[in-house]
């Protein structure tokens, strides 16, 4: 995961105080984006990064979608709000939208550099939350995070989307089609429903990592002579990544539930709070995988150890025995080769019974090395 400049945020949050400045003055005038091509891009490529813009009354929407320049007027008079949602935008883009609702500076930059960390802050009367969907993929036991930016008005609600997530989609379409238990079907319940396809999404990884996980324990145990550390070292390194998209979840919850948000009503906390419960047992279960995949990488580490221990054993056995027959063939040689100088003053030469002096030294010796090997277990 990319992480923070801590050397750049000042620049970034005056970049787009600076496009935000540029855009509100637009608005000001004509309600048409600015000419300058540094500070907007053109109305064709912003259309193509708005996803929907749609304007919800009473939990139903108006056909068709609505142009930017009547996004924040459409609302005024009504009970409605309006939805806009922005997949992987640049600051400038961000920008235009953000002057017409007024967003915070500072959590629309959040919102464009992604790599967030989830939470939920509060900037007056907008609540802005950042949720990390995941999608575990089996084949490759991977876990892929995408991030969802939501600044939820009391008449709007703004996602901006980075990576592959159908979350908002599915949101949307049950907001269209009016299914969906959506509580008081406003803003934050689009926000209630983002978050509870989120964490159902972590339940949905921890069973696929679940299998996963039983299956190396089995292999580690199964006695075979294979190292599994790499695919448990992988495994771990992908349920930290698990980690830290849903743990840091459970504090902005946690507040949604205890009615600690402004709009957030006795009727919409239990929702909140049945969404928080779910990720909890979620978080338990990648803390339960987190450990245990530590205990099977050490028992697979201990179990290679001990195998290469015993073929160590057996090689300096081996190393003995081949040492041990050395040394006796080294006799033989050593007096053939003497033998074999062919010099004529060696006094058993001409002795008769020289030759069988000979041989029978080397067998003698080669037989009293052979007994000493085998008491000492060498041979």
């Amino acid at each position: 995961m990319a992480h923070r400049d801590a050397a750049l945020p000042w620049r970034a949050e005056e970049r787009v105080r600076e496009l935000l400045g540029r855009a509100t003055a637009a608005r000001g005038v004509d309600r048409q984006p600015a000419p300058d091509p540094a500070a907007q891009r053109p109305p064709r490529q912003l259309a193509g990064v708005i996803g929907d813009c749609a304007l919800y009354e009473r939990g139903t929407r108006r056909p068709g979608t609505l142009p930017l320049a009547e996004a924040g007027a459409a609302t005024r008079g009504t009970d409605g709000f309006v939805w806009i949602g922005l997949q992987q935008p640049t600051a400038d883009e961000v920008a235009r939208v953000a002057a017409e609702f007024d967003l915070p500076a500072l959590a629309v930059e959040d919102a464009v550099k992604a790599h967030q960390r989830p939470k939920l802050e509060v900037y007056g009367n907008v609540v802005f939350a950042v949720l990390k969907p995941v999608r575990y993929v089996d084949s490759n036991e991977v876990v892929e995070v995408a991030e969802v930016a939501i600044f939820v008005g009391e008449h709007f609600v703004v996602t901006v989307r980075h990576g592959d997530s159908h979350v908002l989609r599915q949101v949307r379409a049950e907001l269209d089609s009016g299914a969906g238990d959506l509580p008081a079907r406003g803003p934050l319940g689009v926000l209630y429903r983002a978050a509870d396809l989120v964490v159902d999404q972590y339940e949905d990884a921890v069973e696929g990592i679940t299998e996963d996980v039983d299956e190396i324990e089995s292999q580690v145990f199964s006695g075979a002579d294979e190292d599994y550390s790499e695919r448990i070292y992988k495994l771990k390194r992908e349920v930290a990544e698990f980690r830290r998209a849903a743990l840091p979840l459970a504090v902005p919850l946690e507040r949604l539930a205890e009615q600690r948000v402004p709009g957030v009503t006795a009727r919409s906390a239990p929702y909140f709070r049945d969404v928080h419960d779910h990720l909890l047992r979620a978080t338990d279960a990648v803390e339960t995988f987190d450990r245990l995949l530590t205990d099977v990488l050490q028992a697979n580490l201990a179990r290679v150890g001990v195998r290469q221990n015993a073929t160590a054993v057996r090689q300096n056995e081996d190393m003995r025995r081949i040492s041990a027959w050395a040394a006796i063939a080294l006799v033989p040689t050593a007096i053939a080769g003497i033998y074999g100088m062919n010099f004529d003053n060696m006094p058993e030469l001409r002795w008769r019974y020289g030759y069988f002096a000979v041989v029978g030294t080397i067998v003698l010796v080669c037989l009293v090395l052979h007994r000493l090997f085998r008491r000492n277990r060498w041979l």
